[in-house]
């Protein structure tokens, strides 16, 4: 199995807890608990509020934000260095 193999199927098996990251990082931002937000297209809204603190005093946003923004991190380096090889 060579390299570039063994990446693509980390970068399948990072992609699974996406929609748990998502779901709970959405449900936050746009302050619902209706499972249809996770079907919608991405919102200026949710980019904002990776980027920047638009729920300041909300722990939980700040906590899920934090996680979320690791994961992502790690999920664009797999995918620089599938790409780059």
């Amino acid at each position: 199995m060579s390299i570039k193999t063994v990446l693509l199927i980390l970068i399948f098996a990072w992609g699974i807890p996406s929609t748990f990251f998502r779901s709970k990082f959405r449900k936050i931002v746009y302050q619902t608990d209706d499972w249809t937000i996770n079907i919608k297209p991405l919102f200026i809204k949710e980019i904002v509020a990776l980027f920047k603190n638009i729920y300041p005093n909300n722990p939980d946003y700040i906590k899920i934000r934090n996680y979320y923004r690791i994961y992502l991190v790690i999920y664009l380096v797999l995918f620089l260095i599938y790409y780059n090889l």
